[in-house]
């Protein structure tokens, strides 16, 4: 498959279509191999919308668009467009009803897919129909000229390929869940829960510990590993000596730290970050970097997607450079 270059019309270049019949036949084989094997089942709304890589995309985009035609979401998390477009495309792929398959792409764990795409900015959107790869639009473009993109694909699917979309099962997400088969982490985390539940704030450090020590990357074990060591920080801390000490030491660093440590367990999340900033901006070396570390260890109990840790990212960077 040769994908084209992206269309910045914003509607459904028809030309894109290349050996029509060629993938007419194809996708009206698969349908009736389908067929065959007693036809496709149906899915739940939430299996209308997938993660692809590049593993999977010839199973779950160029097999599956055989049956439905397959809208393709380039997106990275970095990508503040993406986070406005990839929840309005998950909304219409349920609203749509089986008609479209939405299929998400992080293009910097997939980058020969964008490659082949030929994409030079995201969010891109793109198509495939019967296997051929049709150009939609890049960026985010209003909801009524996305409606209108989608009708003319699902047309295109239609009228050239005979696509009728797959069958929703609307009650199936609402029945009993098989049970999960539990995960290589599953009994570490579930011991530090039982041991923040019990109190045990350095059990719980040690669970997450074990199993960051196997996967760094893990987000509930750094996020939980952040929480329970900023909650072991405060358990024995006096509230109004530590306030005390900083109010009446502007210079103390270490007090600085304490009671933003307070400041963000007691939910002054703005507070505690102005404070570490200004902690920052007004130190220098040894000084300077405790309080910056501390700062962003406080990030990560709030999480990078939360717009103050945005803007306190954005002020540490301006006292810093």
């Amino acid at each position: 498959m040769q994908p084209r270059n992206m269309s910045m019309s914003g509607v459904v270049d028809l030309a894109a279509v290349k050996a029509a019949g060629e993938a007419k036949a194809k996708a009206e084989q698969a349908r009736a191999e389908a067929a065959r094997q007693g036809g496709t089942a149906a899915v739940p709304p939430s299996a209308l919308v997938i993660d692809v890589d590049e593993a999977g995309f010839e199973r779950d985009v160029l097999q599956r668009s055989a049956e439905v035609p397959v809208v393709l979401d380039f997106w990275a998390e970095w990508c503040e467009p993406c986070k406005q477009l990839g929840p309005l495309l998950e909304r219409l792929a349920v609203e749509y009803n089986g008609r479209f398959l939405l299929a998400k792409i992080d293009v910097d764990a997939n980058q020969m897919l964008m490659q082949q795409f030929g994409i030079q900015g995201i969010p891109a959107v793109f198509a495939v129909v019967a296997g051929q790869a049709l150009p939609l639009f890049q960026g985010a473009v209003p909801e009524a000229q996305i409606r209108e993109t989608l009708d003319q694909l699902i047309a295109v699917g239609e009228e050239r390929f005979g696509l009728t979309g797959i069958v929703v099962d609307a009650d199936a997400d609402s029945s009993t869940p098989a049970e999960r088969p539990a995960g290589p982490y599953d009994s570490l985390l579930e011991a530090a829960m039982v041991a923040l539940d019990a109190g045990d704030l350095a059990g719980a450090v040690q669970a997450y510990k074990n199993v960051l020590a196997d996967d760094p990357a893990h987000p509930e074990a750094k996020l939980g590993l952040a929480q329970a060591e900023l909650l072991a920080r405060v358990q024995d801390l006096d509230p109004g000596t530590v306030r005390g000490n900083a109010a009446g030491n502007p210079a103390d660093v270490a007090a600085q730290i304490a009671a933003a440590d307070l400041d963000l367990v007691g939910g002054h999340v703005q507070d505690a970050f102005g404070r570490l900033v200004e902690t920052v901006r007004r130190t220098a070396g040894e000084d300077r970097d405790a309080a910056r570390l501390r700062l962003l260890e406080l990030f990560e109990v709030i999480g990078a997607d939360d717009p103050r840790v945005t803007a306190a990212r954005q002020a540490l960077a301006r006292v810093l450079f």
